[in-house]
Order: structure tokens, then sequence, then C-alpha cells
């Protein structure tokens, strides 16, 4: 089986203040962000379902700091409304084998016993020397992510087919 590509929207930069007249922002960029601010590119400020998508105008070295520029927002007072915001890029496809997961892929997926009753949500993964564990509701218990207890997952049904010992889940 090839290996599924998978991309995600990366924190690319902190939008941390107005410079000058022109609508510029001075902006923090973090390490994945920043080679990001370059002309022409797509860009978002904010993530999630209020993102809203700017394209860079322009970008420069100014002492230590960035400089930036978006298409649309000439003046200070147009580009006040951004300050303190993230700006969010796309990251570049990383290529996944048969069997690897990104944790926001398992975020929100069902756990169902043999019988393919739902018995958990998975709400988080956390990542230990021994082996990664799914945090799962109700109340936060891990589930080991090993064979032992995970026969299977299925992204697209939104399910991982897991046979728990008991008590595993109980909040005793």
């Amino acid at each position: 089986m090839p290996a599924k590509p998978s991309s995600r929207r990366v924190v690319a930069g902190r939008l941390t203040g107005v410079f000058g007249i022109r609508g510029e922002l001075k902006c923090l960029p973090t390490l994945a962000g920043a080679g990001a601010f370059v002309p022409g590119a797509a860009l978002w400020i904010g993530d999630g379902p209020g993102a809203r998508a700017v394209r860079c105008r322009g970008s420069r070295r100014h002492h230590e700091k960035l400089l930036v520029a978006f298409d649309g927002v000439e003046t200070p007072e147009a580009a006040r409304a951004y300050t303190g915001a993230e700006v969010f890029a796309e990251a570049p496809p990383v290529e996944l084998g048969d069997g690897e997961y990104l944790d926001a892929d398992l975020v929100g997926l069902r756990l169902i016993d043999e019988a393919g009753v739902e018995i958990a949500r998975v709400t988080g993964v956390v990542h230990y020397p021994a082996q990664d564990c799914l945090v799962v509701d109700p109340g936060g218990a891990l589930v080991p992510l090993v064979k032992a207890f995970v026969g299977s997952i299925d992204v697209a049904a939104g399910t991982i087919a897991t046979t728990l010992p008991e008590g595993l889940l109980d909040q005793r």
C-alpha cells in the first residue's frame, strides 16, 4: 500500500504589532514558518472555521524582527486588527507509512468493542517512552496504542476496533 500524504496548517508566526504607515506588521516567525512569508504565499490569520485567508505581499527583516505585509492591509488602522493573531501556513505534506497516523487523525475517533458498540471517544494522544496512549472519554482514561488492545484503525469510518481488558475504562 503506498504511503498516504497528510498536510496540516502550522503556526508560521505571531503578529506582535504595527510598523510604520503602510500597514506592515511585526512578526515573530516560528521555526516551522520562517520561510512562509514570501510574496504571493497563501496564509491564514487564525485557524479553524473563523480563519481568514490572506496573501503575503512581502516581508523584510528590520533589526531583529520580520516585517510582513498582506494584500488589502494598507494602513496602520487595518493592520492593528491583526495584532496578537497567529498566522498559519500550509505545512508540507508528511508521508505516512502503513499503520502510521498523525495525532490529529486519531482525535475524535470512536473506540468500538468486538461487537461494534462504541465504548469511548479519543480526545487526545500522549507519547510515553514505552508506547503511545490514546486519551479517551469518559474520564480521560489511557488506552495503550499496542496491538494487544488495538485491532485496527479506520480513519475514514471514524473507528478504532479494540479489545480492552476488563476495568481499563472504569473510573473507580
